[in-house]
């Protein structure tokens, strides 16, 4: 589905939802209701994953501490390098990941 056809005005009213919360409670409980416990730890795995090859960490090794599959990794990687930049933007503004041990890819 191309970026056109995925911003709906249903997804323009998610956006909104996520914008009109103000605390991490608040965030979390948006989450436990709109999405199941799968969908918000594939979610949390993605940005992991995301942090980690930004911070030059091996997929192999990625693959260990995540549990994420190759394709998984592969998949955000390609977002990573050439996606709308939405992982850019929440990985620079969260800055560093903590422990992360870098290597080559």
């Amino acid at each position: 589905m191309s970026a056109d056809r995925l911003r709906t005005p249903d997804v323009e009213a998610l956006l909104a939802a996520f914008g009109a919360l103000e605390t991490a409670d608040e965030r979390y409980a948006f989450l436990q209701d709109v999405a199941t416990i799968r969908e918000i730890q594939d979610l949390a795995q993605r940005l992991e994953v995301a942090r980690r090859l930004d911070a030059g960490e091996h997929y192999t090794r990625i693959q260990e501490l995540t549990g994420a599959s190759s394709t998984t990794i592969s998949r955000v990687s390609r977002s990573l390098n050439y996606g709308a930049e939405g992982y850019r933007i929440v990985i620079d503004r969260l800055g560093p990941l903590e422990g992360a041990e870098g290597g080559d890819q």
